[in-house]
């Protein structure tokens, strides 16, 4: 039987820093996870994600950041690597490597390039549920080239360790239907960066956060705000003051790019993306400059 995660709070999901050389840096992201941590006071950890630049890893290195991750997290926060790949059986492998590090879950992202309708997608997150016994987070990301209906999620949810969504849509009446359809089955997160608060407001209690690379405890504030406070209107007005920043993000889609172009304009570089992906323009510099002025 599957242990039961709580899918509560924010869930931090680092970028992974790369050294002049282009090899992964395990100084860096330590240093990385310990600013989440212990500054952002996030309350989870997804490694190896599609801000972690997942793509662009080897299975080595993927393998190195998941480690450096459990380690460095020492079991003071659930860890959730991504484990998603382009077949069933690669993502298998990469499941069960977590599993094998220690990690307390993982989170899977549909099969991308392939286009699986709604039955094969079924068959591959079952067939990767009877592979594991650690939890699974599902990650619905249309821009992945699979929309996953609420219907199929509300049928992989009674698979035990089917456990949670992160739903990206952001179309409200389908996360207030995916709420509807799974209660008490499977928790609802957002992973929509631009609609924290909205979904917060209509019974969503988690939050996959690509921001927390950079306002790691403004995410976790508005979180605290919104669900245990319910303080409304102090969460409001800081939502106003980290808006823009969200708007950058999820607006261009280089959650990357502009993580780590932010987090050197901090003093905190982590180095560059790596290749295809390049560093910020100038214009995204200005552009974060004037945000970052407005939030600090």
């Amino acid at each position: 039987m599957s242990k039961i995660l709580d899918f509560k709070g924010v869930f931090g999901v680092p970028c992974t820093p790369f050294d002049e050389s282009g090899m992964v840096d395990e100084k860096a992201l330590r240093r990385h996870i310990r600013f989440m941590l212990d500054e952002g006071g996030v309350y989870g950890l997804v490694p190896t994600g599609s801000t972690g630049e997942f793509a662009f890893l080897t299975m080595e290195e993927r393998k190195q950041v998941m480690e450096i991750t459990i380690d460095e997290a020492d079991g003071s926060v659930p860890v959730l690597p991504g484990a998603a790949s382009v077949s069933t059986k690669s993502t298998i492998e990469y499941s069960q490597m977590a599993e094998q590090l220690g990690a307390d879950g993982v989170m899977l992202l549909s099969p991308y390039y392939g286009h699986p309708d709604q039955e094969e997608l079924y068959q591959h997150f079952a067939e990767v549920a009877r592979n594991i016994s650690i939890p699974i987070m599902l990650y619905n990301n249309p821009a992945s080239g699979c929309d996953m209906q609420p219907e199929l999620i509300s049928r992989l949810a009674e698979i035990p360790n089917i456990q949670a969504v992160k739903e990206s849509t952001g179309e409200m009446q389908r996360i207030a239907r995916l709420l509807n359809l799974c209660e008490g089955r499977l928790k609802v997160l957002c992973g929509c960066d631009t609609l924290p608060m909205e979904m917060f407001l209509i019974g969503v209690e988690g939050w996959v956060a690509a921001p927390t690379n950079v306002v790691p405890r403004q995410c976790v504030e508005l979180y605290e705000l919104c669900v245990v406070k319910k303080d409304l209107a102090k969460a409001w007005e800081l939502y106003q003051k980290i808006l823009p920043l969200f708007t950058l993000f999820e607006g261009s889609g280089k959650y990357v790019q502009l993580s780590k172009g932010a987090l050197e304009m901090m003093g905190r570089s982590i180095g560059k993306p790596r290749q295809p992906l390049l560093p910020i323009t100038d214009d995204y510099r200005d552009q974060l400059k004037k945000i970052l002025a407005g939030i600090f």
